[in-house]
């Protein structure tokens, strides 16, 4: 006999993109459901123990900004905080900070069953229930979602459903020529959910991704590695969080050898990745250690950084040998790295296959244009990392509640934030490769720095219900402190010259501004560098603004749902098909369409004002 339960919005899979997305969702009041096949593996940091990064610590920044759950969960479990590309300016510094793997696990889990409207299940997901919709105008969707299936005949019902996935559709692990089906190490396979989509019309393709071995710190011989500590002033990820007190653990660093190289090029017909066995695209920025080799022929060596799993393991994590060659070649190739010869693997690296969804199949909201209701979001939508899954599963779990209630969805423009950027990408673009955040994706970049993200997200989190009265509360102090002190800057002279205008100065920094008023001491260490922030990029930040309001006078162009492109004389054939398929919003979004010409804008543009 069947069960059967019923819900707002169902979230298939406890990753980083699937917590996320359950959270936001029941934070807007919608009785959520997050199905996952192993309760104990919510949250579980799948390969390198570390969150943010360049490009990536502004993601989890404005995810914090939002309401989410990251931020808070690294700021409760780090070991290590960095922030990276301090020598470059503001716009361009990357924080990031190492995890205690299990207790990161735990206590997302922890934040995911204390967050109320919000039901945890473990489940094995095999299939999508839905039904046909009227054929409406093109473009629209030809089903609506209505819940899924799972495995021992149990049906969920819901009217919002995300699939949250991750690498585990019809996954096949690979070590050497050895195959296993699975996402993860220790963990199974689905196919029925990719049955689902095929049957509904999705084009479904195969990635690759890829994760190093670990090591037994306590067969590491530390004497001949160089130490790097944390920062001394461990900065915080959540805006809740008013500091870092905790020690911190060193990482270590390393490199290759030729030996090393020669022992990969005299292997290669052993790897999957050469040897024919996969011919899925893996991730460019991450590359394994094999494609290291190929591809950088003239190198001799590669940085190689051992991290800490956590303070009460010995397991150390290789970043930068990720690799699926064989055991026993993972086994020489580890003790010829200085300060390895002697190391104990235990976890042996493999590569994972997967299927993924084209995200040109999504709109800007993360609804699925096949089928109403049914959202994606995570490595599903072809990208790689836990916080470009986060961001994405913020945005589809608010969207899925947003859509109960007949509302406007939540889009971020790509001037707003990082997560415009990474959704627009993804939905204008598409993907050839695991996409992956960077700072130089973000053309308006000296606006979405990572300390002021709760300043540009936090009041429409507020304005949503997604924002809690503690973070509200936080921002208005901090807003008033800010102007408060630009006041008194404005207001104090040094030979005629006002401190706000001082530090505009390139020499000039906080601290000559404390000497000239001894007060300013008192400021908070935050509101400090973001006025200095503000101040000496205020002329940049003008240009800048001139610029987005420039481009917003026909970007923001609305180009209406159902729009008939093949009623526009000698539009090209390659242009017709690609904005049928992609559907842009506007006018702006049908610009960053790969393959589209100024003339066909131009084209467009008169038939819309036609």
């Amino acid at each position: 006999m069947s069960s059967s339960y019923e819900f707002d919005v169902l979230v298939v899979g406890g990753g980083h993109a699937g917590v996320e997305a359950a959270a936001a969702a029941a934070r807007l009041g919608a009785r959520t459901a997050l199905l996952t096949a192993n309760c104990d593996t919510v949250g579980q940091m799948s390969c390198n123990p570390a969150i943010g990064g360049v490009g990536k610590g502004q993601l989890v920044r404005e995810v914090d900004a939002l309401g989410g759950l990251m931020g808070r969960a690294i700021d409760a479990t780090g070991i290590q905080y960095r922030v990276l590309n301090r020598s470059k300016g503001p716009a361009m510094h990357g924080p990031r900070a190492q995890a205690d793997k299990r207790l990161y696990q735990l206590e997302v889990k922890h934040l995911i069953e204390s967050t109320p409207n919000l039901v945890l299940r473990q489940e094995l997901v095999e299939g999508l229930r839905f039904e046909p919709l009227p054929q409406a105008a093109a473009g629209s969707p030809a089903w609506r979602v209505t819940g899924v299936v799972a495995r021992g005949d149990v049906h969920y019902r819901a009217t919002a459903v995300v699939l949250t996935t991750g690498t585990f559709l019809q996954a096949v692990m690979h070590t050497g020529e050895a195959k296993t089906p699975g996402g993860r190490a220790g963990e199974g396979t689905t196919a029925g959910v990719s049955r689902s989509l095929t049957e509904l019309g999705f084009r479904l393709d195969r990635f690759k991704t890829g994760t190093p071995c670990r090591l037994h710190g306590g067969t590491i011989d530390l004497s001949q590695l160089q130490q790097q500590p944390g920062d001394a002033h461990p900065q915080p990820f959540s805006f809740l969080t008013d500091s870092i007190d905790r020690d911190q653990l060193p990482c270590w660093i390393t490199r290759t050898t030729p030996a090393i190289h020669e022992l990969i090029r005299a292997n290669l017909h052993r790897a999957p990745m050469y040897s024919g066995q996969i011919n899925s695209q893996g991730p460019r920025y991450c590359p394994s250690i094999e494609d290291k080799v190929v591809r950088f022929a003239d190198k001799e060596s590669h940085q190689l950084f051992l991290e800490p799993e956590g303070r009460r393991t010995h397991e150390v994590y290789v970043n930068g040998i990720s690799t699926s060659l064989p055991r026993d070649v993972q086994d020489a190739m580890v003790r010829l790295v200085p300060g390895l010869e002697r190391a104990e693997i235990m976890r042996y690296g493999y590569a994972v296959e997967y299927d993924y969804a084209p995200p040109d199949q999504l709109t800007a909201s993360l609804e699925s244009k096949p089928v109403a209701g049914l959202f994606l979001a995570g490595q599903i939508n072809g990208t790689t990392g836990y916080e470009e899954a986060a961001a994405q599963g913020l945005i589809a779990g608010t969207n899925a509640a947003l859509s109960l209630r007949g509302d406007q969805p939540l889009i971020l423009s790509r001037e707003q934030s990082y997560i415009g950027v990474l959704i627009d990408d993804l939905v204008t673009c598409g993907v050839d490769e695991p996409y992956r955040m960077f700072t130089s994706r973000a053309e308006h970049r000296l606006a979405l720095r990572h300390d002021n993200a709760d300043r540009r997200l936090t009041p429409i989190a507020q304005q949503l219900g997604l924002a809690e009265p503690e973070r509200v509360e936080r921002l208005a102090r901090k807003a008033a402190a800010i102007e408060a002190t630009l006041a008194q800057l404005a207001a104090h002279r040094v030979e005629g010259v006002s401190l706000a205008d001082r530090l505009k100065r390139p020499e000039v920094r906080w601290a000559d501004c404390v000497a000239a008023v001894p007060e300013l001491a008192a400021v908070d260490r935050e509101v400090a560098d973001q006025i200095e922030n503000d101040i000496r990029y205020a002329g940049y930040l003008k240009v800048e603004q001139q610029r987005i309001e420039r481009r917003r006078q026909h970007g923001e162009r609305p180009i209406p749902a159902g729009f008939d492109y093949g009623g526009i004389l000698h539009l090209r054939a390659e242009a017709r098909e690609k904005l049928e398929r992609i559907r842009p919003r506007t006018l702006g979004q049908a610009g960053r369409v790969s393959g589209i010409t100024p003339a066909d804008l131009a084209l467009l543009l008169l038939h819309l004002e036609r």
